[in-house]
């Protein structure tokens, strides 16, 4: 093996290596989370059915906080199946061994990462409208079957659209997607990444808007969904699987409707 190839190597294992580290810092803290909100949850739910109003006031500060949950549930479902173009983009920059080119190849993952923080602020406004709303249950999924269903034909409906595939056609060619938006610079970088990563939204944002009807602190589906996403984008028949699970999608609306 010649130095560069080890050099090459070595990028990719410490690129790889860093993002797993990042998974699983996010997966951790997603897991104590949500063993603290099923504890609110849990004495929300004694104080109905005591009879009791749930006191909490749903305001700025509860929005924040919110989306900085979405915020790193996003990492911890969406870098794994990011990973290869990030491990390719980084690997590109680092191999220059210039201060600039490291920079860069941050601030292409600080694009990717900023494009899901603002889809996480969208989300947590959209999760405080619907509890001022009184349509989420201290679970934090919704509680009427209709607007459950309603999301799921959505879901199912968006999995067989063109533009579904268009954006998911650009997140399983990472080679494509660097031959057409490749930018110099770290501004270039952090275009490059916010432009991919508003591409994975235009693939993802629905099968993210699932968690409302599943519960949004729900691991389970969070890592069902994550496995999902994870296979749509890198398995040799990814697209035609998630043609299928919208299928499954939209049978599980029929049934809770007809329930």
């Amino acid at each position: 093996m010649t130095t560069l190839e080890r050099t090459i190597t070595s990028d990719r294992l410490l690129t790889t290596a860093g993002l797993v580290a990042m998974t699983a810092v996010a997966w951790i803290w997603l897991v104590r989370e949500a063993a603290r909100m099923n504890g609110m949850a849990a004495n929300a739910q004694m104080h109905m059915a005591m009879g009791m109003a749930d006191m909490r006031v749903w305001d700025a500060s509860a929005w924040l906080g919110l989306a900085i949950m979405w915020a790193v549930m996003m990492v911890a479902m969406m870098l794994p199946s990011a990973a290869p173009l990030i491990v390719l983009v980084l690997g590109v920059y680092r191999r220059r061994h210039t201060a600039q080119a490291r920079l860069s190849a941050y601030a292409f993952l600080a694009g990717y990462l900023l494009a899901w923080t603002l889809f996480s602020a969208v989300a947590a406004l959209a999760q405080v409208v619907m509890h001022r709303a009184a349509v989420m249950s201290p679970d934090m999924r919704v509680g009427s079957s209709v607007l459950a269903s309603a999301v799921l034909i959505a879901a199912a409906v968006y999995q067989w659209l063109p533009i579904k595939n268009v954006c998911l056609t650009h997140c399983r060619s990472p080679l494509g997607f660097l031959s057409v938006h490749w930018r110099e610079g770290m501004g270039g970088g952090l275009a490059m990444g916010l432009h991919h990563g508003l591409f994975c939204i235009g693939c993802c944002w629905l099968l993210m808007a699932l968690l409302f009807v599943v519960g949004v602190m729900n691991l389970l589906w969070v890592a069902l969904l994550a496995a999902l996403v994870f296979v749509e984008k890198l398995a040799p028949k990814g697209a035609l699987i998630g043609r299928a699970a919208g299928v499954g999608m939209a049978a599980w609306a029929i049934y809770l409707l007809a329930a």
